[in-house]
Order: structure tokens, then sequence, then C-alpha cells
């Protein structure tokens, strides 16, 4: 597979990672279709077993969020742009905490748009859980899985 493709692929998991923020948008299926695409055009056995990984952290994602309460995001107060801030903390603590750091990472985002917004420390924290109540525990999870997809993407492009 060349540089290009390579490229588009990360392209299509970064815009499936945007896509799980997006009430609606089907993120982390654009995430697995990514990596199903660079494994149809790379059969090399690393990218079928990461494949076989996507898949099976994606059901298991899907089984996580159906246990979790529905998402009511847009009745707690939730904005795209809470999304932005909880989306780049997750990044963010995934990056600096390798793939554990993405759990505060995401918590972290919502606090400090919260804690911008409204000004003080009790009520960006009753905000938080207000949040993670109304579904932001969905998101996280789905956020979470793509993120380890992306990861394992990542390091079988790289080291693989």
């Amino acid at each position: 597979m060349g540089a290009w493709e390579l490229l588009l692929v990360g392209a299509l998991i970064a815009l499936g990672l945007c896509g799980v923020l997006v009430p609606g948008a089907p993120g982390s299926w654009l995430v697995w279709a990514a990596v199903l695409w660079w494994a149809l055009k790379d059969p090399q056995p690393v990218a079928w077993a990461v494949l076989i990984g996507a898949t099976a952290v994606l059901l298991l994602s899907l089984a996580v969020r159906w246990a979790l309460p529905p998402r009511r995001l847009r009745t707690s107060g939730a904005t795209p742009r809470m999304g932005v801030y909880a989306g780049a903390g997750a990044v963010l603590g995934f990056l600096l905490i390798p793939v554990v750091g993405a759990l505060p990472g995401f918590m972290a985002g919502i606090y400090l748009h919260e804690r911008l917004r409204l000004g003080g420390h009790g009520e960006a924290m009753a905000a938080l859980r207000t949040t993670m109540g109304a579904g932001g525990s969905s998101v996280l999870a789905e956020l979470f899985a793509c993120l380890l997809i992306a990861g394992a993407w990542l390091g079988a492009v790289v080291w693989g």
C-alpha cells in the first residue's frame, strides 16, 4: 500500500474519530471500514490481526454502550463545543498517558469547557456529572474503542 493510500486511510480514521462526537454520525463504523480497506489492500498477517482486533473491540463497545443509559446529551445542556473539548482532551490524554489517558482526558475536556462557561469548580463538577450521566459515558466508550483501533492501526503501520 502506497503512502497516499495510507494517508487516506489515516484521514478516514481521523474523520471517524470526529464522527463519534457528532450525534447520529457512524464514526466507529467509519473507523472500522478504513481498517477493513487497509487490510484488504495490504493483506499481511498483521493487517488481518488488526482487523480482527478492531472488530472485537467494536462489538465489545456495542455491548457496553447497550448496557449504559441512552444518549440524552442535548437535554443535559451538552453543546458541540463541549464535544470538541471532550474529544481533544481524550486524544491528548491518549497520547500523553498511552491508552488509559483517554478516560481522564475526556472528562477533563468536559470539565474545562464547563469551568470556562460557568466559572466555578462546583458548578463545573455538577455539569460534568450531569453530562456523564446523560450519555457522556456512552460517547466515551465509543471514542475509547475507536482510539484503541486507531492506535493499533498506527502501530501496525509504523512498526509492522
